[in-house]
């Protein structure tokens, strides 16, 4: 029996180990809802030379803003500026930036859901016709899955979902969606999350958005897009 044998299953095996080590770094694992095996995604960047990078200042008055539904209004706590949806009685509050329209998007946010008992959730709207037509992605803290949605007329369709630990009643936390002709990318707290693709909306506004009976505080909202 030749003694080359064990050499050469180690060298197999140590580079199937640093190739699986150089495939996590360059990588994120996704585990879909329905136990399906992880999904391997290569993060999605906003072209930079054509993009423009705007801050959103909610302390500053904007009349592009659009409260399609809902109570929305400015709250200040100490260097803390946020735009807050206050209604609790409310099928699905959502507010429109109806400034440029974009193609190529990536929009993140800070929410804290504070209050609710039958929903305590937050989200991006992002690529809007109106406010009954955009993309959503959404976090709720009553529920334990991170979901991004096609609205069409007012109707949420859901077109992928992950089972994930919900963000906690009245703590901070992060919202990232970018989206690079029809594929998407949603993140919560840092982690990226969905992976989905979907040509139905190719362009439009941004906005956010809560349900029911949520009360919720955003602030930070920062946007990296094309302009149509």
């Amino acid at each position: 029996m030749s003694t080359k044998t064990p050499k050469t299953l180690l060298q197999i095996v140590l580079v199937c180990v640093l190739a699986v080590s150089i495939g996590v770094a360059a990588y994120h694992f996704m585990v879909p809802k329905n136990g399906e095996p992880p999904v391997a995604a290569v993060s999605l960047v906003v072209p930079q030379p054509d993009a423009t990078r705007i801050f959103i200042n909610f302390g500053e008055t904007d009349p592009r803003w659009r409260f399609a539904e809902g109570a929305w209004e400015v709250r200040k706590n100490g260097e803390t500026v946020s735009l807050a949806q206050v209604a609790a009685d409310r099928e699905f509050p959502v507010a429109l930036l109806e400034a440029d329209q974009y193609t190529a998007v990536d929009i993140s946010v800070r929410f804290r859901p504070i209050s609710g008992k039958g929903d305590a959730s937050g989200g991006i709207i992002f690529r809007a016709r109106d406010a009954r037509n955009y993309y959503l992605v959404r976090a709720n803290a009553l529920e334990d899955n991170f979901q991004l949605y096609r609205v069409v007329n007012g109707n949420r369709i859901e077109i992928a979902s992950i089972q994930t630990s919900p963000p906690s009643i009245g703590q901070w936390h992060s919202l990232r969606v970018v989206a690079v002709d029809d594929q998407i990318q949603a993140y919560l707290d840092g982690r990226l999350l969905i992976d989905h693709r979907d040509g139905t909306y190719v362009a439009g506004y941004i906005g956010l958005w809560t349900k029911g009976d949520s009360v919720t505080d955003f602030t930070d909202m920062t946007l990296l897009g094309i302009r149509k």
